[in-house]
């Protein structure tokens, strides 16, 4: 690789703009930063080499190029958040409604939201925040925020390093604030360099040259912003992971055992009992009547699962009585969760099953549906079908449905839960005749032989439901999450860079010492007013002129040029 030597005798890297220890531009570098163009020097990155300015030439060196560029990182940015907007259109696939007529993602979409809907789900936007292209995303932001910080860290780093108390005259006169001071003693050049000791500038001084620093740390703020945004950005990935993040559902009936999902068949949950309360049974809640009774339907107070959850013993054979031992016995609440190695248990919702029906069997013709015989089919174990009633009639339940819907007049069962029972029944007669079919659930009851026709009642006996009993189905959400305190660490650091270099800067002053002139020239990445403060401080009662702001001289003739035009 070429080197470029400096008159000073430095060897620069190739692509250097200003030279690193005296700060002379090099000849023919300057397009760079537009140095050719301009009378002040452009200090971006104090002209130090980039890998993407100086190598193009292999495969590697063009992507690193490419994802060094802070306008492809803003416009991966810009296309993440745009996708992120779109996702938050219509809810994610695990925010489904329970009450949707499918929570199936390719029924819903479509079902609900017609063809835009059935777009959004065939481009995937359903799951958005879990698809590979967004993670893919996500995974090209971080690199592009490690490029462009290494493309640009490790140089700056270097030059501030290598910088040197002699700088060129060039460099000292293309500065935005310079200027020129004749017979200044060395008393006086003594009396300014301790003012601004005193205002804690770091003082670096050879031979007679003095260079004074402070606020450098300020320069690494958008770094250490980049160092928390890639945290953030890895937990966002991690967060993909079961090992880092949960995020389970579980519907657990009374009375039920089940393995509590994600946990590797490590712990099981066992629900002994539900509570549930609503507004209204107390005293207290007469103040809310007027806002219960507007309400079509009892208002939840608080709901509690009382639950025991066991833990599996790894030193237990399995099948052992003893390989599941209780961990707790905790009773969770509404807003009060339980926890357990490592993992989060919410109460999230719940439900109301059936868990047995009775039933009445009653001849069409009797107008007070005067029952002949009783039954009860229990829902939960639905073994036995036949039942003998009095006079000797038999019930034959010839098709269960626990939870259905009906078809185009046909019953389909949607689950295998008793939400919904639905029963095709055979009411066999005394005396030994054909037997009569029928379909009964809650609120219907009718002859399939008659469905599809326009007329009469063909079967000569009715089944009726005369009671019922209820369970309870507790919904409990089961979390845990590695990643918040990556997640809090990120933000803690990227605030910490914000605050670095929002409220320092980096200010630099030169006293250059010639044959007859003292220059002094300055150099801030931000807030000019203040470095011209110090300087007016550090040469008040001295000979040395103060440093006059060349910008705003350029900007001054250019105007007038503009106006002599006109």
């Amino acid at each position: 690789m070429e080197k470029l030597k400096c008159e000073c005798g430095h060897v620069n890297p190739q692509g250097t703009v200003l030279c690193e220890a005296c700060g002379k531009p090099v000849e023919g570098n300057q397009s760079v930063d537009g140095n050719d163009e301009h009378v002040l020097l452009n200090m971006r990155y104090e002209g130090s080499s980039r890998r993407s300015n100086k190598y193009n030439q292999s495969f590697v060196d063009r992507i690193w190029t490419f994802f060094s560029s802070v306008k492809v990182g803003v416009i991966l940015i810009a296309i993440a958040l745009a996708a992120s907007a779109i996702g938050t259109i219509f809810p994610q696939k695990l925010h489904i409604p329970e009450g949707a007529p499918s929570r199936d993602p390719a029924v819903f979409y479509e079902a609900s939201y017609g063809l835009i809907g059935k777009i959004y789900y065939q481009l995937g936007f359903h799951d958005l925040y879990d698809s590979w292209w967004y993670m893919i995303l996500i995974a090209l932001i971080g690199i592009s925020l490690v490029i462009c910080s290494l493309d640009r860290f490790i140089p700056l780093r270097r030059a501030l390093k290598l910088q040197r108390p002699i700088r060129n005259t060039t460099f000292l006169s293309r500065q935005r604030l310079y200027s020129e001071s004749d017979h200044v003693s060395a008393e006086e050049t003594e009396q300014v360099k301790n003012k601004l000791k005193d205002m804690r500038y770091n003082i670096r001084e050879e031979d007679g040259h003095i260079f004074a620093e402070k606020g450098r740390f300020s320069r690494w703020g958008p770094y250490v912003n980049h160092i928390g945004l890639i945290i953030i950005l890895i937990a966002a990935i991690l967060r993909t992971t079961p090992m880092f993040y949960l995020d389970e559902f579980l519907w657990v009936r009374e009375g039920q055992q089940l393995t509590v999902p994600g946990t590797n068949n490590e712990f099981q949950i066992k629900h002994e009992k539900f509570t549930l309360e609503t507004y209204g049974q107390s005293e207290e809640d007469l103040k809310f009547k007027e806002a219960i009774e507007s309400q079509d339907e009892l208002v939840a107070k608080n709901y509690q699962t009382d639950a025991i959850i066991y833990e599996l013993n790894e030193d237990a054979v399995a099948g052992d009585d003893d390989a599941l031992e209780v961990y707790s016995e905790p009773s969770i609440r509404l807003n009060h969760p339980t926890k357990f190695g490592g993992y989060t248990m919410y109460q999230s919702g719940y439900q109301e099953e059936f868990s047995s029906m009775s039933f009445k069997l009653y001849d069409v013709d009797d107008p007070d549906e005067e029952a002949i015989g009783t039954f009860t089919f229990d829902l939960l174990d639905p073994s036995e079908t036949m039942f003998t009633l009095d006079d000797g009639y038999t019930v034959e339940v010839v098709q269960y449905l626990p939870d259905f819907e009906l078809v185009d007049n046909v019953p389909k069962q949607k689950s295998d839960y008793p939400k919904n029972p639905g029963f095709v029944f055979a009411v066999h007669p005394p005396d030994g005749g054909e037997p009569e079919v029928s379909f009964a659930a809650i609120g219907i009851n009718f002859d399939p032989n008659t469905v599809d026709s326009s007329g009469g009642e063909l079967n000569q006996y009715k089944l009726g439901i005369i009671d019922v009993d209820e369970r309870y189905v507790s919904g409990l959400a089961i979390t845990r999450d590695y990643t918040l305190p990556l997640f809090g660490l990120g933000a803690l650091i990227f605030m910490i860079g914000v605050i670095q270099g929002m409220y320092w800067q980096h200010r630099r002053i030169w006293l250059h010492p010639t044959e007859d002139k003292l220059l002094l020239a300055a150099h801030t990445n931000k807030n000019w007013f203040g470095v011209k403060k110090d300087i007016e401080k550090a040469i008040e009662n001295t000979s040395i002129v103060m440093a006059h702001d060349q910008q705003e001289l350029e900007d001054k003739l250019k105007e007038k040029e503009s106006d002599e035009q006109k």
